[in-house]
């Protein structure tokens, strides 16, 4: 009887295969990444320049993204030919404009606010600035906060940079220094991380829409 080893050439190519097999599904969940979502806004004005290809929206406005939810006082958007979408949400005087997104796959979310509120699809980067603050919750426990004078946040990198500076001075943070509060997540006998905890009733890490704008009660 005649015994077949394959090459070391045929056995690369069956690996190379499988790998590729492997990454179909990773490319579905791609497709359904915020980025390819519609933007729908509501607001109580809008301003739209046809040369210019931009919308200013006024006053209590509402965006949403897929699992992103943005609110502020005027938000100025553009998309380019590509039909990749910009936008630059600002709160009113003495409020801070929102931002909230899922994590894909997890029960997690990530919040934030700010002065001004920079959002690009095409890199899917949020950029806060002015008494910036950004949340992680886990279901609805707050387990990471982090504060400075500007946030920036790649939720396809999943990596964030806090900047301290003037603008993140506030009566409990005079120096203006980044600070921020790390939860270690909580881990069995064997190692595996436990759920989160639901917090108490009274809890203020509670998921909310805003800290910071006045919003209708549904």
């Amino acid at each position: 009887m005649t015994h077949f080893i394959p090459s070391l050439k045929a056995t690369r190519q069956a690996l190379l295969v499988m790998a590729a097999a492997l990454l179909v599904p990773s490319v579905s969940l791609a497709e359904l990444a915020d980025r390819d979502k519609p933007m729908n806004i509501e607001a109580d004005a809008l301003r739209y320049d046809d040369v210019k290809q931009t919308s200013v929206f006024t006053g209590n406005v509402v965006i949403t993204k897929g699992t992103i939810i943005m609110r502020g006082a005027r938000a100025d958007v553009r998309q380019d030919p590509a039909g990749n979408q910009f936008g630059v949400l600002t709160g009113s005087p003495g409020k801070l404009a929102f931002f909230r997104q899922k994590r894909e796959g997890l029960d997690e979310w990530i919040e934030g606010e700010g002065e001004k509120i920079e959002y690009e699809s095409q890199t899917e980067t949020v950029v806060f600035t002015g008494q910036a603050v950004m949340r992680r919750y886990r279901g609805t426990f707050l387990n990471d906060e982090s504060v400075g004078s500007q946030i920036t946040y790649n939720s396809q990198t999943e990596i964030y940079t806090v900047k301290g500076g003037p603008g993140s001075k506030t009566a409990a943070n005079p120096s203006g220094r980044v600070r921020a509060m790390l939860t270690p997540i909580q881990k069995d006998a064997q190692g595996n991380p436990l759920p989160p905890q639901a917090p108490a009733a009274a809890d203020p890490a509670n998921l909310r829409p805003s800290t910071s704008l006045q919003e209708k009660s549904k």
